[in-house]
């Protein structure tokens, strides 16, 4: 019982991190969810290594961002029934108005940009990730700064 209970703290400690991840990523709750619920699940397979880490918190974060991408991926070539975008959810760490910004740019967008600016990835790693090249990579991430600031300014 000490294992789960040791988990179950595990958990209360990083799954505001874990979801605002995923959140920032996908820009959907319902996903984000299933995301942080498999990045803890792949925790507790491995609860015993992961809880020796020193940084068990960082792990989490690449586990969720992989989980995240892999979603934006699978779901990038599916056919979505024409819906409202979906409310602005809140996330911390984040100046007031631009998780709302950042959620209204397109994906290709804001993912090199929530990678770079919350993730610290380099622009090589990100475009790796992503399997676009440099140059479109440092072009999406160029755009979408330009993207907010006008929100931004806008907002003001």
């Amino acid at each position: 019982m000490a294992a789960l209970s040791d988990f179950e703290a595990f958990v209360r400690s990083y799954q505001d991190m874990v979801y605002t991840t995923a959140i920032r990523l996908l820009r959907d709750p319902g996903l984000s969810e299933d995301v942080a619920q498999e990045t803890f699940l792949k925790a507790w397979e491995r609860f015993d290594e992961v809880k020796g880490y020193e940084a068990p918190g960082g792990w989490l974060k690449t586990v969720a961002t992989n989980l995240s991408l892999n979603r934006l991926t699978r779901d990038r070539n599916r056919w979505e029934p024409i819906e409202a975008a979906p409310e602005p959810v809140e996330t911390e760490k984040a100046p007031s108005g631009l998780e709302e910004a950042l959620e209204r740019l397109p994906d290709h967008q804001r993912v090199p940009l929530v990678l770079f600016h919350f993730h610290d990835a380099s622009y090589e790693d990100i475009a790796a990730q992503l399997g676009v090249s440099l140059s479109k990579l440092k072009t999406d991430i160029f755009r979408g700064r330009e993207a907010l600031r006008r929100a931004l300014e806008v907002s003001q």
